[in-house]
């Protein structure tokens, strides 16, 4: 074989290896985004359970007292005894 031909070799071969490598990082930094993105997305979820949950209490709560006291809106002005 020729030197010419010995180096087109030699160059293609590091041309293909490096485009393997290349592309084998990429897929793997686009999994690894892609599973930041399903962990942010149950992290998410779990916090909207949350909150979800608080909400029930509190209106759980609030029914609750509603019961044992009377309420008034804002809106109404009581007279004052002279």
């Amino acid at each position: 074989m020729s030197r010419t031909a010995k180096l087109t070799l030699a160059g293609t071969t590091a041309f293909a290896a490096a485009t393997i490598v290349f592309v084998h990082y990429g897929q793997q930094a686009e999994k690894a985004a892609m599973h930041a993105g399903v962990v942010r997305d149950v992290e998410q979820q779990r916090v909207k359970k949350e909150r979800q949950l608080d909400f029930d209490l509190q209106r759980a709560l609030e029914e609750e007292y509603k019961k044992v006291q009377s309420v008034h809106d804002g809106g109404t002005v009581l007279e004052k005894p002279r």
